[in-house]
């Protein structure tokens, strides 16, 4: 009989695991969320308690098992277009400075999930390129990234079943930039993938290697984070943005109290960040 329970000390241990490795923060009472995470893995893996399962994951000595753990505990929500605002606003105001770029025009997805919002990106620039076909000659480089393994290989197959197309995509853009795939699922279209690629970062780590972006999406992932390390992050997003680099949030996220390197430009409807030269 499996127990699905997690004792108090293991909680605790398990929520400091998960804050080192992740930046998650649990905090009190969270212990549901952990049971409805990390339930099924407890066979999985020959456990016969959700107790011992968290405990030797917080030991870290089978990265199997820690590498599991983490991507069950990321949350990864996500649809097409979120919010509709960022991507009204790309196309209707922003996108236009820099459609003559000698560059190629660079765009983060932080926690990107399963690719929804890098190709929505990708759909939103190529929307924008039939108004103006000579825009963005220097090309397009959209990177995608998360913490978990699974979803970055979701990512890279651009594959998607009628539930996770019901979600957000607009009718047209399922017919102009999709193709049949495998079974019931449709899977994007060649001039849409090629636009973004997508690697492991975790948040917490240096990510300077992946050079400067015109525009950053780091949207609803900061609420999981502890100031002390939004604040770490934030810095270190405006190491990677361009001088006056745009960057947006989730629309409920604030960091007035978290940032200087910032300036809000507020929109109707929605908002986003310039950097500060």
């Amino acid at each position: 009989m499996v127990n699905r329970e997690i004792g108090e000390p293991e909680y605790q241990l398990f929520s400091q695991f998960l804050e080192r490795q992740s930046g998650i923060v649990l905090g009190d009472k969270k212990q549901y969320l952990v049971r409805s995470r990390l339930a099924p893995l407890i066979e999985h893996f020959g456990f016969t308690s959700l107790s011992e399962l968290a405990s030797n994951a917080a030991k870290n000595h089978n990265a199997a098992l820690r590498t599991a753990v983490i991507e069950a505990m990321t949350t990864n929500e996500t649809l097409w277009f979120r919010d509709g605002y960022p991507f009204d606003l790309l196309k209707k105001t922003l996108l236009v400075n820099y459609t003559k770029k000698r560059t190629p025009l660079r765009v983060w997805s932080a926690a990107c999930s399963s690719g929804q919002e890098a190709y929505s990106i990708a759909m939103t620039i190529l929307d924008y390129q039939k108004q103006d076909r000579h825009a963005f000659s220097s090309g397009v480089q959209i990177v995608g990234t998360d913490i978990s393994d699974d979803m970055l290989m979701r990512c890279q197959e651009a594959e998607y079943d009628n539930l996770s197309l019901s979600r957000g995509l607009p009718d047209t853009h399922k017919q102009e930039y999709f193709e049949a795939s495998k079974g019931s699922k449709l899977r994007l279209k060649a001039n849409v993938r090629k636009m973004a690629s997508f690697k492991p970062i975790n948040l917490l780590d240096s990510y300077s290697a992946m050079g400067k972006f015109d525009i950053i999406f780091c949207r609803n992932v900061l609420i999981y984070f502890s100031p002390k390390v939004k604040k770490r992050i934030l810095q270190q997003i405006a190491a990677c943005l361009q001088d006056d680099g745009i960057l947006f949030l989730g629309a409920s996220e604030s960091i007035s109290d978290l940032s200087t390197d910032f300036k809000m430009v507020r929109c109707s409807p929605g908002l986003y960040y310039t950097k500060k030269n």
